[in-house]
């Protein structure tokens, strides 16, 4: 490297990759020390920040300017780590870097839980860094010959490539639970091994990849509704002052159910495609490597077999019903790749009610209802992503009377959340009963789940009340039955498809 051009941009550089490892003690909770991690680890941080710095060197010229824009976007990732584990308790992640496209698209959903004092501080840090730099600095190249200055870049680019072909050939083992990978690895390294995860073969083999038959017998193939209710989970468990007719057409349902009870899922408070893909694949997250996070992602793209897939091996019609934007987690390129015929999206709900901002879910039900009337004889599966119940319930405001209506007992201050919540949860439990009267009209047999996707986000009212254990609730439902009340019995979501078509008659090779 040229002498003109070490003096001029290694301190900069130097000063700014140590900074960046005490940003990184801002961490909740924090990476461990340093001199405590890897050799390796250390070599992947420094490389990639060596990396990173050539290419801002090379864009702006000042190695001021490079190295503080690179601390403020260091400093913003960590501030939206934080802000995920406050909200979902999980630190940010590689697999996380596309959402920052889709909170452009989709603003409302991600950037409130941000909050305006992470973002004030953001906005803060890249102010500064461009204040710094278009004032204090020089462009390097009015100092020194292109030829020079592009030189000294790339042996700074290469500096870090050597580094990180270090670090990578040690292969830093990664056990994909995000918390211990930070704390063990570090920032950089724990977000650079998640990323080369995401390329490593997942050879996981979905139990629905077999051959199926049906046992249905001379009634036929029973129509089959599924529900993935937002944030659905019975919150009585947290606070007992909450009105049992809040659920009561679901406690309905559930007297009559076949089989309910407390539902493993793999998300907090968001993340719903881990706990749909898992019901769809019948794929447990321990099997899935580092795409257990966001499944579709990549594995799903490539095709899975599903719980669809073999209803439409059987003759059934197979619809989504889901009332927002196809494209938002690409279910539009990954549902017929599921096993699905149709994906009916927000076009279809066009006009159609709306409670809080989000199409509601009688709405969304009385859509469902109409299939159902329309299916011609034909065995239909329809699998329903409702909406209402997504939040961030902290933007809208509780209403005159809310409380009077939803609580047999004041809830404890801190709870407005809540109070909101259960406002939207009596229309869930409202759009249970309205697909129960929809498949009691039906002439043959049918059935109906209904599960939660994870827990909402609530954390003042989880303060006040208790930390919920993460566990959703389903039931299944089978039109005519009359069963003595089941036990409750515990599952994991990756085991409720399989459990449906056991109770359906149509046995699959894997049982």
């Amino acid at each position: 490297m040229a002498d003109s051009f070490s003096p001029a941009v290694l301190p900069a550089v130097a000063f700014s990759g140590g900074l960046a490892l005490l940003v990184e003690r801002l961490l909740k909770p924090p990476p461990q020390a340093c001199w405590r991690r890897p050799v390796a680890a250390l070599a992947i941080h420094f490389g990639l920040w060596l990396l990173f710095s050539s290419v801002l060197l090379l864009l702006l010229q000042r190695p001021l300017f490079a190295a503080s824009s690179l601390l403020a976007g260091f400093l913003f990732v960590v501030l939206v780590s934080n802000a995920k584990v406050h909200s979902l308790h999980e630190p940010f992640i590689f697999q996380d870097f596309e959402y920052f496209s889709d909170a452009l698209r989709h603003p409302r959903l991600y950037m409130p839980f941000l909050g305006a004092v992470r973002a004030l501080l953001s906005l803060f840090a890249f102010g500064l860094a461009i204040a710094a730099g278009l004032t204090m600095e020089e462009s390097l190249v009015g100092r020194m010959s292109i030829g020079e200055f592009v030189t000294g870049a790339a042996t700074l680019a290469l500096a870090g490539l050597l580094l990180l072909w270090f670090g990578a050939r040690h292969r830093l083992a990664v056990s994909f639970d995000p918390t211990a990978d930070l704390r063990r690895l570090g920032m950089l390294t724990a977000l650079w091994r998640y990323g080369e995860e995401e390329h490593v073969r997942c050879d996981a083999q979905s139990p629905y990849a077999k051959p199926a038959c049906a046992a249905a017998g001379a009634a036929g193939l029973a129509t089959l509704v599924v529900v993935q209710s937002e944030s659905f989970f019975d919150p009585r468990r947290l606070f007992s002052g909450i009105r049992s007719d809040v659920l009561g057409e679901f406690d309905s349902l559930r007297r009559g159910a076949i089989c309910h009870g407390p539902l493993q899922v793999g998300a907090w408070g968001a993340n719903t495609v881990r706990t749909e893909f898992a019901f769809l694949s019948g794929l447990a997250a321990e099997s899935l490597g580092v795409h257990r996070f966001n499944p579709y992602r990549r594995l799903a793209r490539q095709g899975v077999a599903t719980l669809a897939t073999v209803l439409r091996r059987l003759g059934y019609r197979t619809i989504c019903v889901h009332p927002y934007t196809a494209s938002f987690y690409s279910r539009h390129k990954v549902f017929p790749r599921l096993g699905f015929d149709e994906f009916i999206d927000i076009r279809a709900f066009a006009g159609a009610a709306r409670d809080g901002p989000y199409v509601s879910d009688l709405a969304v039900a009385e859509h469902v209802a109409a299939l159902l009337e329309q299916a011609a004889g034909q065995p239909l599966f329809v699998f329903v992503i409702t909406m209402e119940n997504h939040g961030p319930l902290h933007l809208e405001k509780v209403a005159p009377g809310d409380e009077e209506r939803l609580y047999s007992a004041v809830p404890p201050a801190g709870c407005e959340d809540l109070t909101i919540y259960l406002r939207h949860l009596v229309n869930a439990d409202r759009m249970a009963g309205r697909l129960r009267a929809a498949i009691d009209g039906l002439p043959g047999p049918a059935c109906l789940c209904w599960f939660g996707d994870h827990v909402p986000i609530m954390p003042r009212a989880y303060r006040a009340l208790g930390v919920p254990d993460g566990r959703t609730d389903y039931l299944i439902w089978r039109k005519g039955d009359r069963p003595a009340t089941a036990e409750p019995r515990e599952l994991p979501v990756d085991e409720l498809g399989g459990l449906i078509l056991q109770h359906m008659g149509v046995l699959a090779s894997h049982e």
